[in-house]
């Protein structure tokens, strides 16, 4: 069905990328002599006009023409070479239906909306077209794409140590360096696309083509975009394709009076559990818009690719709700496959990846769908990497659950490597839904209240808070080594953020306290925290260094569920785990490929990472006089309780 649609639009539309340039027809296009085009899909309708505080809101000033096609168009000629509608302005389309009734929307391709809250919680659509002195001109390339995606998940809106919501501005003054420190080189920006909910977490969309402009300007984030770039950082937008939110006033929702129009109508287009629509993925102007939104995040704003959300609901029928996941092929290929949606996602990725060669798309699909990360090509839906989604719940349930001598090393070892092969994954201890009210991050898992009486390097360094250290780095390198072929965090998490994240809302009287990440925490120096992120810090230096997101899949010699210890190998690299809540291991056997001397380049229990320092520097080497190949034969090496070390083979001592 992907051919057959690629074959059509070739025959029809110029290719996929023309196709994709619909914000160039669609939507207020302004002419190099001024004229202003817009055009707008509304095949219900029986009559149209462009409203705005430039004819006075006018139903009858500017009237629209409808082609074959259900497309109405109008051109507003420019006075004195300058567009009539001022730059900033309000802008509406008031349409006619078949009963007489008179409707008026938001244009759906408009790419500035603002919302007043003193006069109404209502967006409004903005014309945004500053002069061309006004507009912000991008100063760096593109980076080339990374050969390990190490991706900081960041929400503008929450990075602000204050009570308010964060700008654009700020977080390009103030996350962007904290972000380049600690060596992450993806940037993953939530909540973008303009949603009226701040408490929504950007996942109820109304205008596609918007910018959160309660974050700031166009402009602003086209700043923000650059000046990553030029620190060598890659950005991707967290593209809400699977839904829409259902508002109509300011939605795309019953857009030309119609249940059916850029959605399925009746049931079949209303999500359940988000209260939302859903995409008619099979229509041809629904592909238009939808394709191009993706191009216009490229090409206007320079991201470089997309976490795309839900991609389970759009894979199945019953958006996976209710369903779980056994793995069997009956799941993925039967009648609960949504065979349209499928194929918007293998045009989506098709078109990205031929367009931009660079471009980064990643799937959060739960279900694991096969070959969802192959080329089109291959028979496959095209992303590069799905989120390893597993991974946080398996944490989350030990820490909720399970003492630590019950912890299972094989469950632990099978979870972390239960990826289909040649398909590239994200690997994650936690993110935003880790994060959310009503759950904890896991250091306040690990830690509870002991977080706001025993953090201070000047407190006692009591067994509760030592655990927690130890264990939030150790479930944090371990997901890294051999949780996928890239890795994510949640902003803040890198040095165990407390606390739920928590948006304004009716229920908590618009409290901004939890909406917020508590910089001065990791700032510091005389809390535990700053060691929680010089680690992770470290971690991202290292992996940069030795790049084992990108090498072969680890392989693992040891799960001892007596001893609680994990070993593999990675990369070239050693990796020891002792999960044991007691018991520390002298001249413990390990096996290992290549004989030689080994350095350890890694202790999770070195003070400067909050650890006891019970490894000194009489044993940072230990010999692994062995043959190639033979993991019968071992090396010995000193393992405390809850410390991990990584170690790489070296010619001699000295190096």
């Amino acid at each position: 069905m992907a051919r057959d649609w690629i074959k059509k639009i070739d025959e029809e539309e110029g290719g996929l990328e023309e196709f994709s340039r619909g914000f160039k027809r669609f939507g207020l296009n302004v002419q190099e002599n001024g004229d202003i085009t817009y055009r707008e899909w509304a095949p219900n309708v029986v009559e149209a006009s462009l409203i705005g505080d430039f004819n006075n809101w006018n139903r009858t000033a500017n009237p629209m023409v409808k082609n074959n096609f259900g497309v109405w168009e109008v051109t507003l000629s420019a006075k004195d070479g300058e567009p009539i509608i001022p730059h900033n302005t309000k802008v509406k389309i008031s349409m006619v239906t078949p009963t007489g009734e008179r409707i008026e929307r938001l244009p759906t391709w408009i790419t500035r909306v603002t919302q007043d809250l003193s006069v109404s919680p209502v967006y409004d659509a903005i014309f945004w077209n500053p002069r061309e002195t006004e507009r912000y001109v991008f100063k760096n390339a593109r980076p080339p794409k990374p050969r390990s995606a190490k991706v900081y998940e960041a929400h503008v809106g929450i990075s602000t140590s204050q009570s308010k919501v964060g700008s654009y501005k700020e977080f390009t003054k103030d996350v962007l360096p904290r972000i380049k420190r600690l060596g992450y080189n993806v940037i993953q920006l939530m909540a973008i696309m303009e949603h009226p909910y701040y408490a929504s977490f950007g996942y109820q969309v109304t205008s596609f083509f918007a910018a959160s402009s309660r974050y700031g300007t166009p402009d602003e984030l086209k700043e923000l975009i650059d000046t990553a770039h030029g620190m060598g950082m890659t950005i991707l937008l967290d593209v809400v394709h699977s839904h829409a939110c259902k508002n109509v006033l300011d939605g795309i929702n019953l857009f030309d009076g119609t249940d059916h129009l850029y959605f399925h109508e009746g049931p079949k287009g209303r999500h359940e559990l988000w209260d939302s629509r859903l995409f008619n993925y099979g229509n041809h102007e629904v592909l238009r818009f939808l394709l191009s939104n993706l191009r216009f995040w490229m090409d206007e704003y320079r991201f470089d690719g997309f976490r795309f959300d839900g991609v389970t609901s759009i894979l199945y029928t019953h958006h996976g709700i209710g369903t779980g996941f056994s793995g069997g092929y009956h799941e993925y290929f039967g009648r609960s496959v949504d065979e349209e949606g499928v194929v918007y996602l293998m045009l989506a990725n098709e078109m990205l990846h031929r367009l931009y060669p660079d471009c980064i798309t990643i799937a959060e699909d739960v279900s694991g769908m096969p070959a969802l990360c192959l080329p089109l090509s291959l028979g496959g839906v095209g992303f590069d990497y799905r989120l390893a989604m597993a991974i946080p719940d398996m944490w989350i349930r030990l820490l909720k659950e399970k003492n630590d001598e019950d912890w299972d090393m094989g469950s632990i070892c099978f979870t972390l490597t239960n990826r289909r092969h040649g398909e590239k994954a994200i690997g994650y201890a936690e993110s935003h839904d880790q994060a959310l009210v009503g759950d904890k991050s896991i250091l306040m898992w690990l830690c509870d209240k002991e977080l706001y009486t025993h953090m201070s390097t000047l407190t006692e360094f009591t067994p509760i808070i030592e655990r927690g250290l130890s264990l939030h780095k150790l479930i944090r390198l371990i997901t890294h080594g051999l949780g996928g072929e890239g890795y994510l965090n949640f902003e803040g998490n890198e040095f165990g953020h407390p606390e739920w994240l928590d948006f304004p809302r009716a229920g908590n009287n618009n409290s901004y306290l939890y909406a917020r990440r508590q910089w001065h925490l990791v700032d510091d120096h005389l809390l535990r925290y700053k060691f929680l992120n010089e680690f992770d810090a470290v971690m991202q230096r290292m992996e940069e260094k030795y790049g084992w997101l990108c090498a072969p899949q680890a392989y693992i010699s040891l799960k001892d569920e007596y001893d609680k210890v994990i070993v593999f190998e990675r990369a070239g690299l050693l990796w020891v785990f002792n999960f044991h809540p007691t018991k520390s291991f002298a001249d413990y056997r390990v096996g290992v490929e290549q004989g030689g001397t080994y350095k350890i380049v890694l202790n999770s229990d070195d003070p400067k990472y909050g650890g006891l320092g019970r490894i000194d520097e009489s044993t940072r080497f230990f010999t692994a006089a062995i043959e190639k190949n033979d993991r019968k034969n071992s090396t010995q090496v000193y393992i405390p309780t809850r410390t991990a070390i990584v170690s790489l083979e070296q010619i001699c001592c000295g190096s």
